[in-house]
């Protein structure tokens, strides 16, 4: 049986394809509510649900009193198989994510919270963390040229580098790679997991996401040579200002 396309569908589809084909810019304001509702001959109620699935879908933001824009970002590119054993002490942040944010001709910055805290469940079992062992946590926001690019919260075993300047405030040089390999826990090995789901409200108030903008969760666990879990980061990325890249090498 055929489907039958809605009102609704037939605004937001010529309006998605008008932004697709670049008829409407990023950062191009969308005629008003009457003007589409004249445009297309439907009512009121019709334009605001087109609307709101563009916004949904991340196409379309709105602003009190501004009206309608066609959202302009642009992505961030981040290379996540790029070594993360950082040398430099001529600039800060230094890790390879804001190395990266550089050679894109941008700027990064970050925002570091530093607290010793009993990790979540999944946390802790990642960790190896038995009954009432703490962890050190560096809760990050990361920025990009003056906005907000991703959250990225930092564990590792508050028994492997309680005291050291990884449990210090602010940007660790030449890296926390760098004080682990000094205690003998470098890591060898890393494992990444990505999820994609909807951010909690607390996630996409500090984000600043348009409504319906999903995320993506990075978590990366780290071992040293034997076998001991390091480092687990989580990361949360909004999907609308980030693409993950991995770079792998094939044997013949």
């Amino acid at each position: 049986m055929r489907r039958v396309t809605t009102l609704t569908e037939t605004v937001a589809d010529d309006l998605r394809a008008k932004i697709y084909a670049g008829e409407l810019a990023p950062g191009e304001r969308l005629p008003s509510e009457p003007e589409l509702m004249s445009a297309y001959g439907v009512s009121r109620t019709t334009v605001r649900r087109a609307l709101l699935q563009l916004i949904h879908e991340g196409l379309v933001q709105s602003q009190q009193g501004v009206g309608y824009h066609v959202r302009s970002v642009t992505p961030l590119v981040w290379v996540a198989s790029r070594p993360e054993r950082n040398t430099r002490m001529d600039v800060s942040p230094a890790d390879a994510w804001s190395l990266g944010v550089r050679e894109q001709g941008r700027e990064p910055r970050e925002d570091i919270e530093v607290g010793i805290v009993a990790p979540p469940g999944r946390v802790a079992a990642r960790l190896g963390l038995g009954e009432g062992e703490s962890a050190v946590v560096r809760k990050r926001e990361r920025w990009v040229d003056g906005q907000v690019m991703l959250l990225a919260d930092t564990y590792y075993p508050e028994k492997l580098v309680g005291g050291t300047p990884i449990a210090q405030p602010g940007d660790v040089l030449p890296g926390t790679y760098a004080v682990l390999r000094d205690l003998g826990y470098g890591w060898v090995r890393s494992q990444d997991e990505i999820t994609i789901r909807m951010p909690t409200r607390e996630e996409s108030a500090r984000l600043g996401l348009a409504e319906g903008t999903p995320v993506g969760e990075h978590v990366r666990t780290s071992w040293a040579a034997d076998g001991t879990p390091v480092r687990l980061q989580v990361s949360v990325l909004p999907g609308d200002r980030n693409v993950i890249v991995y770079e792998l090498e094939e044997e013949a």
